[in-house]
């Protein structure tokens, strides 16, 4: 039987790459999105078209509004009839200072960013009795950098919540993390912004989105693997080498 993967954030960026990369392995996939409407719906043709055996859906939700996010998990099964794999990729990085932080501020960070990762994760969890679960943090989550802090906070939380999650809802279900470093340049950014950056991390270059399917790929591969976090950074969480 064909398994099936929801991943919110997918119809662009690091979320469209591992729909290209699950699709190419014979996965249904939900597409999630917010705001990138135009985008789902030509994802979702071109999908079709290369993949005519397999079901590519499109869901628009709110990660903003628990409301949309509760109906997420139910609306998909409906359609697709179930769900095997969930990666909530989905998240917002604006920055600002824990002082210049206004509540308004935090609680769209924490909303989308932990809240709705926490919902998908409990209702997968009450919903289904095998399947795998990947939560995408930051390696920002061993730095106390507070020019982030409300996304640097929302990863940080959602990293235990990683942890609680594989012990309670093992040992159907798997839950792990993956830390992604520089891999695609903020919107806005060329990729010179990225090799900047990079000079001053273990690696010395961006690493791309390459490395973070590669970490998917081990993650579901590997079945005894649960409550853990790649770092998928090129060595960044180590700290920075000037």
């Amino acid at each position: 039987m064909i398994k099936t993967a929801l991943i919110t954030g997918a119809a662009k960026r690091a979320g469209k790459a591992m729909v290209i990369h699950l699709a190419s392995q014979g996965w249904n996939i939900a597409i999630h999105y917010n705001s990138s409407e135009t985008e789902a719906k030509l994802f979702q043709n071109e999908l079709s078209t290369s993949y005519p055996d397999q079901q590519f859906d499109i869901f628009k939700a709110d990660l903003n509004r628990a409301e949309e996010v509760e109906m997420l998990i139910p609306r998909v099964l409906k359609q697709m009839q179930r769900i095997d794999l969930l990666v909530n990729n989905a998240s917002i990085f604006e920055p600002a200072k824990l002082a210049d932080t206004a509540t308004e501020f935090l609680d769209r960070q924490m909303n989308i960013n932990f809240k709705a990762p926490f919902i998908l994760i409990r209702n997968f969890g009450k919903m289904f009795r095998s399947g795998v679960i990947v939560n995408f943090v930051d390696t920002r989550i061993v730095t106390n950098r507070s020019n982030f802090a409300a996304y640097s906070l929302s990863k940080k939380v959602l990293w235990e919540l990683t942890k609680m999650a594989a012990l309670e809802f093992g040992p159907g279900i798997r839950v792990n993390a993956i830390a992604p470093g520089l891999t695609i340049a903020p919107e806005g950014k060329g990729e010179d912004y990225l090799w900047k950056l990079a000079d001053k991390i273990a690696m010395k270059r961006p690493g791309g989105l390459e490395p973070i399917l590669k970490s998917l790929d081990y993650i579901l591969e590997n079945e005894y693997l649960t409550g853990q976090l790649l770092f998928c950074d090129g060595g960044e969480n180590l700290g920075l080498t000037n």
